[in-house]
């Protein structure tokens, strides 16, 4: 039988039982986009991380909306693109522990089939410059996960982690 807590709701029983810890997760959105063999990243700035370093165009996942509508608004805010959810494929998932700061986080890598539009910097306060990179020669100066995971992608695998103990 389902127990409700005081305001009618469903009670969340696993919480309180002895050994279980429901995880939150922080979900990453980024897209892959690729010309031939060269990859767009974004230099970052007046962010909250990784200022100055060059990072897939990113973004969260919000409370209201499919993690593929979270990939298309951040491609719609940060390059000024229009992706259709149908056209994205996900190419790489990274379970990563922040070490900064102890949260898990699942970053999901997705590579549009097709975009409309024309790639533009439209988040300049967010983002120093675009450039499009050599997937074998990436900048030194890159977010680190963002290097491993598009190593992945490069190698054709799936899913990987980052930060956890061995």
């Amino acid at each position: 039988m389902t127990q409700l807590d005081e305001t009618g709701r469903p009670a969340d029983t696993a919480a309180r039982e002895p050994g279980t810890d429901l995880l939150t997760l922080v979900v990453g959105v980024h897209l892959v986009l690729v010309d031939g063999d060269a990859v767009l990243l974004g230099r970052r700035r007046n962010t909250s991380y990784a200022n100055g370093l060059w990072h897939l165009p990113a973004g969260h996942m919000e409370r209201s909306e499919p993690v593929t509508r979270s990939m298309t608004r951040e491609a719609e805010e940060e390059l000024g693109i229009t992706i259709a959810a149908d056209d994205l494929a996900l190419v790489h998932t990274l379970h990563h522990l922040d070490a900064a700061n102890g949260r898990s986080r699942l970053q999901l890598f997705f590579r549009p089939a097709h975009y409309r539009g024309q790639v533009r910097n439209a988040e300049p306060h967010k983002c120093e410059e675009l450039r499009w990179w050599p997937i074998g020669r990436l900048p030194a100066d890159i977010v680190p996960y963002t290097a491993h995971a598009l190593g992945e992608i490069a190698c054709g695998n799936l899913l990987s982690t980052v930060g956890w103990p061995a």
